[in-house]
């Protein structure tokens, strides 16, 4: 592998771009390949079957581009097809539930952490169990929040509707008092600030687009991959469904524009 190929990232939609955002304040010089599969999102309310097939058929394509390092910027994937995806794959795979479970970790002051994120995370006991081997001692309560991805896609943020919705999903978790608050899937970063209107300042939001970024850069390093050009890296995005609303939205979420993008059939992965 060259140092100059891209970091491939992927997610069921835009929610990844959070990450990726991440990535490219951390380490400007990498270029990348995004993948967000709108078309076939939300991946929260599929089997665990059909999240795998559709991580491994994300992964093949991103191979395509010739990535040096794949990062599964998926929740709901990174608790079902981690173990798939590195099977399949010759380079290194990065997910996102190690580094935000370590966060919460270190950030609760009274030991009660609680986790938002799809059906099929919360299901799958990822972050109780990832928690737990870095602080075994913790109370943890956790909640899907299944509206929540629909209403980031739709660039829902700061909506009187959205902080109605969260008011309904967080109350349990409020009610075990909780102090820190893992965002448990990479849209709802975008959705903070309704979160908090409901938390309140004193409950921590932990989402992991820095840990992460921070995660990357040491494996790479630790391979030598670290691109070490002088210019800014280059980015490409990639999307299985409508390529206008990828730029839309997708300029808001990375807080910069998109000025191209393309759509692929994932199907033929």
């Amino acid at each position: 592998m060259k140092k100059n190929q891209p970091i491939g990232v992927f997610d069921s939609g835009l929610g990844g771009l959070t990450v990726l955002k991440a990535l490219m304040e951390l380490l400007p010089q990498e270029n990348t390949v995004y993948f967000g599969d709108s078309g076939r999102a939300p991946y929260g309310s599929k089997s665990p079957e059909t999240v795998v097939k559709y991580s491994l058929q994300n992964v093949r394509f991103l191979l395509e581009q010739h990535v040096k390092m794949i990062v599964i910027a998926c929740n709901t994937a990174s608790s079902r097809a981690y173990d798939a995806i590195r099977a399949m794959t010759g380079v290194p795979v990065v997910e996102v539930i190690g580094p935000g479970a370590a966060q919460a970790a270190a950030a609760t002051r009274n030991g009660r952490i609680g986790v938002i994120g799809t059906r099929s995370t919360v299901e799958s006991q990822v972050y109780p169990r990832t928690i737990r081997e870095q602080a075994d001692s913790v109370r943890i309560c956790q909640q899907a929040c299944p509206l929540f991805v629909s209403l980031a896609e739709e660039g829902w943020w700061d909506q009187p509707v959205t902080r109605e919705i969260a008011r309904i999903y967080l109350k349990p978790l409020l009610d075990s008092h909780i102090d820190t608050l893992v965002l448990g899937c990479t849209h709802y970063p975008l959705l903070s600030r309704d979160i908090i209107s409901v938390t309140g300042p004193d409950v921590r939001l932990v989402h992991a687009g820095q840990a992460v970024a921070s995660v990357v850069r040491q494996q790479l390093a630790s391979l030598a991959l670290l691109n070490d050009g002088s210019r800014d890296g280059e980015h490409q995005y990639f999307t299985s469904d409508s390529v206008d609303q990828f730029r839309t939205l997708g300029s808001a979420f990375l807080q910069q524009p998109i000025e191209q993008a393309c759509r692929i059939d994932i199907e033929q992965y």
